[in-house]
């Protein structure tokens, strides 16, 4: 990875969203990239996440929006529904890619990462599986990385895209404190029903619960458990546990809990996030994604700000003759953004504990409306 006859070279810690979105862009400018990624195989699992207007806006930049349209569901509103079952809002999503395109897409997040990993790879992206980073030690203009196997790389720019609980945020000096707010969140993926063609979001007495479709056949729901201590459940008890805490909804939540019950994959994860304070980059590196700026799952925006980092930071490093100045540049021009969106998701986290549902909707609203501005 040594720089050599003035080709700018970067070393990319994580093959996710982050990861492959910036390798793409930065090698379609001319870099020559490499990813480690710790997963020792190319395949992802996962339920699945969805593509917002400025998530599809950043893809189409670089010619993969198409696919993810192609092989996603496209979808334009939310639907609010109360503690009654009625529909009580919707969010009409602002349509960044066309008046004729959809304004947002659920997609698998397994197909969403061979689209991704595809596309690097076509720019000559190289992806090594099953390597993480032991080591980084900044010399001049390079920075040497230490391997675990003992072996070393130099290269020009260090990346650490390795999410919330990122390793290379600490080898670069950078300390971030992550905050957990009293709520688990599920996920499982189910045969989509006939009527979710667009997100359903169904507030309950205690809880909240919904459905984001991702294919003609497939969707998944979530719930988001509120007011419960972090811990871990076997897996044989989260299909049956889950369908225990959708019973108290009513309507369309009914149609959900069979579902779950023969679901192949449950998941249940702590909501918790971050906001890297005082800069997000150390000499020739820096974070991104959610190893910088982790929102909680409210706004469905995660994978935007992560899918926007990386092409944001292939702009920043072209407009400057030093790594360090597009550096400067890239976090100047996303902190406010990516901070925006973070304590705007942890409000209406807040907002569902305290069951101020009708408070949270216009928030989702301005805040999707905010997102849609030019990042």
């Amino acid at each position: 990875m040594d720089s050599y006859r003035g080709v700018r070279t970067a070393l990319i810690v994580g093959a996710g969203v982050a990861g492959l979105t910036a390798a793409t862009a930065l090698a379609r400018a001319g870099w020559r990239v490499e990813i480690v990624e710790v997963s020792p195989s190319r395949a992802t699992h996962g339920w699945g996440l969805c593509l917002t207007g400025p998530s599809l806006r950043a893809l189409a930049e670089l010619g993969v929006a198409e696919a993810c349209l192609a092989e996603g569901h496209g979808m334009s509103v939310i639907t609010h529904v109360d503690v009654h079952g009625e529909p009580a809002d919707q969010v009409q999503l602002p349509r960044l890619i066309g008046a004729r395109r959809p304004a947002m897409v659920g997609i698998a997040r397994p197909v969403l990462h061979r689209i991704l990993h595809t596309e690097a790879e076509r720019c000559g992206v190289v992806v090594h599986h099953g390597l993480t980073v032991a080591a980084v030690d900044q010399e001049a203009e390079l920075v040497r990385v230490r391997l675990p196997d003992g072996t070393e790389r130099q290269a020009g720019l260090v990346v650490g895209a390795d999410g919330i609980r990122s390793s290379a945020r600490g080898l670069l000096g950078l300390r971030a404190s992550l905050d957990y707010h009293g709520q688990m969140v599920w996920r499982a993926l189910v045969r989509r029903p006939s009527w979710g063609t667009g997100i359903h979001h169904f507030a309950g007495k205690v809880n909240t619960a919904g459905l984001v479709p991702l294919s003609d056949s497939r969707a998944y729901v979530f719930l988001t458990e509120n007011g419960v201590e972090r811990d871990v459940l076997p897996d044989a008890e989260l299909a049956p546990r889950l369908r225990k805490l959708l019973e108290p909804f009513p309507g369309r939540v009914a149609e959900l809990a069979p579902l779950v019950s023969v679901s192949e994959s449950v998941i249940r994860r702590p909501v918790r996030t971050h906001f890297l304070q005082g800069g997000w980059n150390r000499g020739s590196g820096v974070v991104i994604g959610d190893a910088a700026h982790a929102p909680a799952p409210q706004m469905a925006s995660g994978t935007a700000l992560a899918i926007e980092d990386g092409l944001v930071l292939a702009q920043e490093l072209g407009r400057h003759e030093s790594i360090g100045a597009g550096l400067k540049a890239f976090v100047s021009r996303r902190a406010q953004r990516c901070r925006t969106l973070v304590e705007t998701s942890v409000a209406i986290a807040g907002l569902e504990r305290a069951r101020r549902h009708d408070e949270a909707y216009p928030l989702v609203d301005a805040c999707h409306r905010l997102m849609a501005e030019p990042a």
